[in-house]
């Protein structure tokens, strides 16, 4: 009897053991399953101070839409007119006596720039003064001749020599009286016997002057260029249109360009003359716009720009450049999901009677969303986000490497 008891007292303390065997197999599995079940891909927010964004300089902004698909790709540089550029010629050659302007100076149409000394010029003050004279005694008879011939006194003969040298010895008199008043020397001043021996050099139009290829000493001739001036108020761009975009570009179309040797900055147009003909060297066709005001912006002759033609009315959605990250491969924005305070609590031996019992921080969370990009141009991005984001939504613009830093090393930290 004693025997079976002990049998009984045996077989169930093993029972009891397998009970609780299995249990803890079974409590094991379901842990092990907890802990094997994968996290939510970026199901966290990413939260910065606002002390931290302002020290690794984050900046927010809004996904924009901008006319990015529709345009024709050009590239050009800064043109005048013709009309807006002049060189500075002599009529007469001679020894450059005094230069009056500086390269980079402003002068007005008619401003005197050089004065030249030519002997010759008086030869030419001396002819004009003797037929000045001459004339007065030509046209006394001529008209005493005409009296003559009127009154049947005279012969036609005489008269018509008389006529003849009349008309002859005007024309020369005006032709010297205009070479006069082109060298700038008033003939009324060489009538009463002033001559001079020097002339001054005036501009033909208003504007900077550039290049100046004199000085004093020098001597030039009617062919050589004393120095060259540039009206920049009429600066346009002249665009290299290829002809696969030709039919897509026509006057009045808007015009964004990039100065790429001023910083990339961003200026407007609008298209207004389109040549006929191709340019040899690349079959390309040039096309002029006009520049909008610009502000402080200096715009010079020869500035090369990047181009926009905007040949269409389709937006996209758009974010700046440094707005997208990569990262394993895909390409992400960080979007604002909250604003929040957080107050941080000082400890009782930091107090003091001035001080509060907490100070006020403020807090952003983000969130990483990922997108697909299309095509970048001036600075923008395409972007299309792969799930729905409110209306205006806010997403960082700037510091987008450190956000994303945060998300990846945010625990370490």
């Amino acid at each position: 009897m004693k025997s079976i008891k002990i049998k009984s007292i045996i077989a169930f303390a093993f029972f009891a053991v397998a009970i609780s065997f299995t249990s803890c197999k079974q409590g094991g599995k379901a842990e092990t399953k907890e802990a094997d079940k994968p996290k939510e891909e970026h199901s966290e927010a990413i939260e910065i101070s606002e002390q931290q964004m302002k020290a690794v300089g984050i900046e927010l902004g809004t996904i924009e839409m901008k006319n990015l698909n529709s345009v024709v790709k050009s590239s050009g540089q800064l043109e005048v007119p013709p009309q807006n550029k002049a060189d500075v010629n002599s009529l007469v050659s001679g020894i450059i006596k005094k230069v009056l302007v500086m390269e980079g100076s402003f002068v007005r149409q008619g401003q005197t720039v050089a004065i030249l000394e030519n002997t010759d010029i008086i030869k030419l003050q001396q002819e004009y003064l003797m037929l000045k004279k001459e004339f007065v005694y030509t046209q006394q008879e001529y008209q005493r001749q005409k009296e003559l011939n009127t009154e049947s006194a005279g012969t036609g003969k005489v008269f018509q020599q008389a006529a003849s040298k009349y008309e002859t010895d005007k024309a020369r008199l005006q032709g010297i009286e205009t070479q006069l008043q082109q060298l700038n020397i008033s003939p009324a001043s060489v009538a009463n016997g002033k001559f001079v021996s020097q002339i001054p050099i005036n501009t033909p139009i208003s504007g900077v002057i550039g290049h100046i290829k004199i000085k004093t000493g020098s001597y030039i001739d009617m062919q050589t260029s004393l120095m060259d001036i540039v009206d920049n108020s009429q600066v346009h761009c002249d665009l290299q249109v290829y002809e696969k975009d030709l039919f897509k570009v026509k006057n009045g179309q808007k015009v964004e360009f990039i100065l790429t040797n001023q910083n990339n900055k961003q200026i407007t147009g609008t298209i207004f003359g389109i040549n006929q003909s191709f340019e040899n060297e690349n079959k390309s066709v040039i096309v002029h716009a006009k520049i909008n005001i610009t502000g402080s912006i200096r715009l010079l002759p020869g500035m090369y720009v990047s181009a926009l033609i905007n040949v269409g009315n389709q937006t996209v959605q758009a974010v700046p450049v440094d707005a997208v990250v990569s990262a394993e491969g895909k390409q992400y924005i960080f979007m604002v999901i909250a604003e929040e305070e957080k107050t941080e609590e000082k400890e009782p031996k930091e107090k003091t009677e001035m001080d509060t019992d907490s100070k006020a921080e403020k807090n952003m969370r983000f969130k990483r969303v990922e997108v697909t990009t299309g095509v970048t141009e001036l600075g923008y991005i395409e972007i299309t986000p792969l799930e729905e984001l409110p209306k205006n939504a806010k997403i960082v613009t700037k510091g987008t490497f450190y956000v994303l830093s945060k998300a990846a090393g945010g625990e370490e930290e």
